[in-house]
């Protein structure tokens, strides 16, 4: 695609693994003077992990980044500051309640000399207004940062990382919570900065930005290169196949049948994360409806509604036929619904309690007679259902904390199934499971099914969506994009969905 020679930057076979996982395998990248770099992929393709090695916060375990041909250790993000190497963050790093030119220079401010070691804040203000000016920002740099909109927000976060002469910028989905106007002016940012000679890596979901601001493509995909695209090649459909260009593992169990009655009914329902769209869609019983979308799509937040973590703005959910009015989690949980939530240490067990402790914790007024516990059945429907759901532990009473990942996924389904709910929402079930305790998850879902629970399934894994889902609820940025039925399923037709295209 690209040559090498006289490029910015370059990294070469970069690895990295965490516990469990292989985050990058053998990774490469080069950027040139003065250009656009999109990179691409889908949720846990390892664009996170790449940036940060780029900017000096996590340490690659191989692999070698140049800069201008030259060899550099990026051991810290003051070692990337000095290359020139800023990242800047999706979710911004200011103080509200500073001005602006006290963001920009904080911890680096201008002093009126070694003897009289106070702020010069004359130069402070006025090196502030002349990057200010760079960018076309037209405000007073004693502005406080809580009185400017998102998209001024972002502009100082810009300003900050050009402060420091930053000839490589590393924008992670820069447009989230920008409107299409701001987004517009942005681009218009980043046009004038390549003009200055400054190179930017741009992270995205929105692939029709990409195709708007990018000058060439890489797609990573399960920690490795997927491949390129030049300028004239970038189009949404060659994006989507790097993105998703794999077979599907053969290891999903599930058998596709026919569902019963609607038992979930979910009716112009306002989220308060989207308070501009609707979302209405059923649930029947023995159907696994996976839903699918990019970070920030609105997932996790309507499952918090549904389980009453959160409250609707507006709207209606009926369960049987019944409406029901979800105002807390102890309410969904009496009127039939179970959520397994996407982080299960903090949200979905209580580690130092034992297994039985957590199997029964939901459905303690079942097994007590005035306020205590009867802890023979107790006992009972811990083995019982440890039994059930093959719960690798040496005792019912081994604290959860020293479980398998899986193995804990388990207790959490086995907390919910002591309640028999009507639906159980699954938020990313077998994030960070390896393969096989993957394939015992998706065998409890199936048996789930079969026995008439409707199952919402929330995941980033299209292999694991279109593996388990009997039809698929596709959101993107709040809204419902789509429904795609078993055999209009493929990973292209999910992802046109994901990324805004229309269905």
């Amino acid at each position: 695609m690209s040559q090498t020679d006289g490029a910015l930057l370059e990294v070469r076979g970069i690895c990295k693994q965490f516990p469990g996982v292989v985050a990058l395998d053998n990774v490469n990248l080069t950027l040139n003077h003065a250009e656009v770099l999109a990179v691409i992929g889908e949720n846990g393709a390892g664009k996170s992990t790449l940036m940060k090695i780029l900017a000096g916060v996590e340490h690659p375990g191989a692999g070698e980044i140049r800069i201008e041909g030259r060899p550099v250790n990026v051991d810290s993000v003051t070692r990337a500051t000095e290359l020139g190497i800023a990242l800047i963050h999706q979710e911004l790093n200011l103080h509200d309640n500073l001005d602006i030119g006290a963001n920009v220079f904080l911890g680096r401010e201008p002093r009126w000399s070694s003897f009289l070691p106070l702020i010069d804040f004359p130069t402070l203000y006025r090196e502030t207004e002349t990057i200010l000016r760079r960018l076309g920002l037209d405000c007073s740099p004693r502005t406080l940062v809580r009185n400017l909109p998102v998209a001024q927000q972002q502009m100082v976060e810009i300003a900050k990382a050009l402060s420091v002469n930053a000839r490589i910028l590393i924008m992670d989905e820069p447009t989230s919570s920008l409107s299409q106007h701001e987004t517009e002016q942005l681009f218009h940012v980043i046009r004038d900065l390549k003009t200055q000679g400054v190179s930017v890596v741009y992270i995205s979901h929105r692939l029709g930005e990409v195709k708007e601001i990018a000058d060439r493509v890489l797609a990573l995909r399960d920690g490795k290169n997927a491949g390129e695209l030049a300028r004239e090649e970038i189009n949404h459909d060659h994006m989507v196949k790097l993105m998703v260009g794999r077979d599907l593992v053969q290891f999903y169990v599930h058998t596709p049948h026919d569902p019963g009655k609607t038992v979930l009914e979910v009716e112009r329902l306002v989220t308060p994360a989207h308070p501009a769209h609707e979302i209405s869609f059923t649930l029947r019983t023995g159907e696994i409806v996976g839903l699918a979308g990019l970070v920030g799509a609105g997932r996790t937040e309507l499952a918090r509604v549904l389980f009453g973590v959160e409250r609707p703005l507006a709207g209606r959910v009926r369960l049987n036929g019944a409406e029901i009015h979800l105002s807390s989690p102890r309410e969904a949980i009496q009127a039939g619904l179970a959520l397994v939530p996407e982080d299960r240490k903090q949200q979905g067990l209580i580690l130092e309690m034992a297994v039985r402790e957590n199997i029964s914790l939901a459905a303690l007024d079942r097994y007590q007679t005035a306020s205590l516990i009867r802890r023979d059945e107790e006992w009972r429907l811990a083995q019982r259902l440890t039994g059930q759901l093959r719960i690798r532990t040496p005792s019912i009473e081994q604290e959860v904390q020293y479980l398998s990942g899986g193995n804990q996924q388990k207790v959490i389904l086995a907390k919910w199934l002591s309640l028999r709910p009507l639906v159980l929402i699954l938020d990313e079930p077998t994030r960070g499971l390896d393969v096989g305790a993957k394939r015992e998850i998706y065998g409890l879902m199936e048996e789930l099914a079969k026995e008439g629970v409707a199952i919402l399934m929330i995941s980033s894994e299209l292999q694991e969506i279109l593996g388990m889902s009997d039809r698929v609820l596709v959101m993107h940025e709040g809204r419902l994009a789509g429904e795609l039925p078993r055999d209009r399923l493929s990973e292209e037709s999910i992802m046109h969905l994901a990324t805004g295209a229309a269905a």
